[in-house]
């Protein structure tokens, strides 16, 4: 191996140990840490970003966002946490609304917030998804639209032509976004394709769009593009929310709403 070579693996050995701690880098602060040029670490993110290891934004990087669990068993995990983002999100919803939750672990939290209340004090909204899980928990609590087409098991819900067309037919007051990752810069992303795209084509299509975000979504990207972070009229985030990332994504205009402690 080369002495270059050898500088080279180091210096990224290092950008993935900052990635790791800070979940976000920016390239000209490399460059002044390490005595490099700004397009060597450019070719350095580009090198890490092919690997998997991190995901490039503008002028810099982020850490790569861990593949999530298929949905039937992400549904059992964090339920404190998730609950506690839930509950958050069922006060935004007023009497009335046509309602899309998409498929998330933490929308199926906020579908079962939504029957409790519903069931006790009718308000008369519309809840429509692609997902069968969230279907299930509304069932006797709402009226109840389920787009439909064949179903995605990691994703947990109906994406593909079918579920386009049907969800082309709606105009929703409120669309509750689910994320794989959320971040001023790389905006509101997912890991699937075709879950992407059909994120993209509900959000597009709502009065108001909001989505929710645990901590280790918080400052990540995932591989595909959904809407940028402007185009999210609030964000629901855990109390301890790194201040930081929330600043950034706050000077785009988004609402930033703090769940109560789990």
């Amino acid at each position: 191996m080369s002495t270059s070579d050898f500088l080279l693996q180091e210096r990224q050995a290092r950008i993935a140990e900052k990635l790791a701690a800070t979940g976000k880098v920016l390239a000209g602060d490399l460059a002044l840490e390490f005595s490099v040029s700004e397009d060597t670490i450019r070719r350095d993110l580009r090198e890490m970003a092919a690997a998997g290891l991190c995901q490039r934004v503008y002028g810099g990087a982020l850490a790569p966002v861990p593949p999530t669990a298929p949905f039937a068993q992400r549904a059992v995990e964090q339920p404190e946490r998730k609950g506690a983002l839930a509950r958050a999100a069922a006060r935004i919803i007023e009497p009335g609304m046509l309602v899309f939750l998409d498929a998330s672990s933490t929308n199926l939290a906020l579908a079962r917030e939504i029957s409790a209340r519903e069931i006790s004090s009718p308000s008369g909204i519309t809840v429509a998804t692609n997902a069968p899980l969230i279907a299930s928990a509304l069932m006797d609590a709402a009226e109840l639209i389920l787009i439909g087409g064949t179903i995605d098991r990691r994703v947990g819900a109906a994406v593909g032509g079918r579920a386009l067309n049907d969800a082309a037919l709606l105009r929703p007051d409120l669309c509750i976004l689910g994320a794989c990752g959320v971040d001023a810069q790389a905006g509101v992303t997912a890991f699937h394709l075709e879950d992407a795209e059909f994120k993209r084509m509900i959000a597009r299509r709502s009065r108001s769009i909001m989505t929710t975000a645990t901590a280790e979504k918080l400052g990540a990207a995932a591989s595909h593009d959904v809407i940028a972070m402007a185009e999210c009229d609030r964000l629901i985030v855990e109390w301890d929310a790194d201040a930081a990332f929330i600043r950034d994504i706050e000077a785009l205009g988004v609402e930033i709403i703090r769940a109560e402690k789990a």
